[in-house]
């Protein structure tokens, strides 16, 4: 059996694999149609003008219901291995509360485009990398009191470097954003797909473009540390028959009816 065939490794990896192929693929369709520069657009221009936007869009939602089920599944495994530690509980979930906003904001990137609709995109970006830092804090918080009973010490320090890294590309995207778009540069930058080297405000942009790769690519590293914890669980469904037949009412319905009618509620 393969490592990824182990328990249900195979959603995390499912996760960061097919989100980090929409952002390569609507990049390539867009570099190809000459619709951005080769070097480092926003991510959020990749998938602005058609076709790379369908894609974008479509591969985005399905890494959105992609990143519910993980956040789900991680948070039901904390649930069963910690039961009785009320502080563990309540941060799980706090935890799946904001990864489930956090998906959500992915959604609206995904279907909101930034030369369409620019504020209600910036409202998930926020949601998606604001709100899913504080996820990864609550989880590397989670794995520190875990340790080393349940969890390695190895797991809790990759997930803080991880988290680490993603807060250094959020403070390094939120001040060269700040410097790009103060006005010093030109007005409607927004809207700017092309850029020449030897134009004013090319060196915040270009640091701007790089943070917001390195923080997309660190969200996606950081579902890679599930991958040893989610081998270890399965899911599986159990089905019960309440009737011999789809159109008759379940026993259980049916004894219940009985009771409230030799009861007088019916």
């Amino acid at each position: 059996m393969w490592w990824f065939q182990q328990g249900l490794s195979f959603l995390p990896v499912a996760l960061v694999v097919w989100s980090a192929a929409s952002f390569v693929f609507s990049y390539i369709t867009a570099i190809v149609l000459h619709h951005v520069d080769p070097l480092v657009p926003y991510i959020s221009d990749t998938g602005t003008i058609p076709p790379e936007r369908c894609l974008f869009g479509i591969m985005l939602n399905v890494s959105t219901f992609l990143g519910m089920a993980t956040m789900y599944i991680r948070y039901k495994q904390v649930s069963a291995l910690s039961p009785e530690k009320p502080k563990i509980l309540r941060l799980n979930k706090l935890g799946l509360m904001l990864g489930w906003m956090s998906c959500f904001g992915l959604c609206i990137i995904a279907n909101f485009q930034k030369c369409i609709l620019y504020y209600i995109h910036v409202l998930g970006a926020c949601l998606t990398f604001g709100v899913g830092s504080i996820y990864m804090l609550v989880q590397t918080v989670l794995s520190y009191l875990m340790q080393p009973e349940l969890h390695s010490k190895d797991i809790f320090w990759a997930r803080l470097a991880v988290f680490l890294w993603s807060c250094s590309s959020i403070l390094s995207m939120f001040v060269s954003s700040v410097v790009l778009y103060s006005g010093l540069y030109g007005q409607n930058l927004v809207q700017k797909l092309h850029w020449d080297p030897q134009e004013r405000g090319y060196t915040p942009h270009l640091i701007s473009t790089v943070s917001e790769w390195s923080l997309a690519f660190s969200f996606l590293s950081f579902f890679l540390t599930y991958i040893r914890d989610f081998q270890k669980i399965s899911l599986r469904a159990v089905v019960s028959l309440q009737a011999q037949t789809l159109h008759e009412s379940p026993a259980s319905f049916r004894a219940e009816e009985q009771a409230l009618l030799i009861a007088g509620s019916i």
